[in-house]
């Protein structure tokens, strides 16, 4: 089995590997690729991303300047809006779901090197999958780490830091991440179009 398959099985891999290194590099030259375009360069922004990520739906924004690893572990939802900023470091695979926003500078971390100082320092990595349902909001500076997943309508408060899962239909915010509340009718603001 090689790394990358282990990487896709969310088994321990060896994140030195040479062929890892190479996706790397191909990742990199596509998204600098795409932080160089302008905004009125709608179509060439579309085709690099289709290139980067493993699936992207329709009316999908990103604002550069965008960073990730592979690119390839990424699935991104329609009518989806990634602010300026956002990294996603995707050795496990990152789903982000319809209609979400995320905010300036949010970070997604799917991975954990090894706690043994040992096999850190020879490349053991273990890919832990992030899920982001529909409707999800994510605040500027929030950071997403592995093997978490935030439920469907769910808003994330800038600056948290979410180390486990967030249920659907709540506000959840702070350093660890924690649900503060459900979303109800009174949260409507009167907005209509």
């Amino acid at each position: 089995m090689t790394e990358w398959e282990k990487m896709q099985a969310h088994e321990i891999y060896d994140d030195f590997d040479a062929d890892l290194f190479n996706r790397r590099v191909e990742a990199k030259k596509l998204f600098k690729e795409f932080n160089a375009t302008t905004d009125d360069e709608v179509e060439r922004r579309q085709e690099i991303l289709k290139k980067l990520f493993k699936k992207i739906g329709e009316r999908v924004f990103i604002e550069p300047n965008f960073t990730c690893e592979f690119g390839k572990n990424i699935t991104l939802g329609n009518d989806l809006y990634i602010n300026f900023g956002c990294t996603l470091l995707d050795c496990g695979q990152i789903k982000i779901g319809n209609n979400t926003l995320l905010g300036p500078n949010v970070s997604m971390y799917s991975a954990n090197h090894s706690l043994d100082a040992q096999e850190r320092i020879e490349g053991a990595l273990i890919p832990m999958p992030i899920t982001i349902g529909n409707r999800v909001w994510i605040g500027g500076g929030s950071t997403i780490l592995g093997g978490v997943t935030i439920g469907d309508n769910s808003v994330i408060g800038a600056g948290s830091v979410v180390t486990k899962s967030i249920p659907s239909g709540v506000i959840a915010a702070g350093n660890p991440c924690r649900v503060i509340r459900k979303i109800t009718d009174k949260d409507r603001v009167g907005f209509k179009k």
